[in-house]
């Protein structure tokens, strides 16, 4: 993997994790929980969505979006975790 490729996913984990932390109350994780939670959002979505019919592609924003939508789903979950 190209040195880009990698920095491209960080950033974009980085902003998605951010997202996710403000659309979720109480979810934050500080800067590298976030970055984490949005790397492993990224993940998450790109297995998800194509099981639910949303294909690939379509550019940074529905990149973004979509590690954001997964980053979210990871906080909500990791909160029930830690209260229950």
């Amino acid at each position: 993997m190209a040195f880009d490729s990698v920095l491209a996913m960080l950033l974009t984990g980085v902003v998605a994790g951010w997202l996710a932390a403000r659309l979720v109350r109480g979810g934050g994780l500080g800067l590298v929980g976030n970055m984490a939670v949005g790397v492993a959002g990224a993940v998450l979505a790109g297995v998800m969505l194509p099981v639910l019919g949303f294909g690939p592609g379509g550019g940074v924003v529905v990149t973004v979006l979509q590690a954001t939508l997964g980053a979210v789903v990871l906080l909500v979950v990791l909160r029930l975790l830690r209260s229950g």
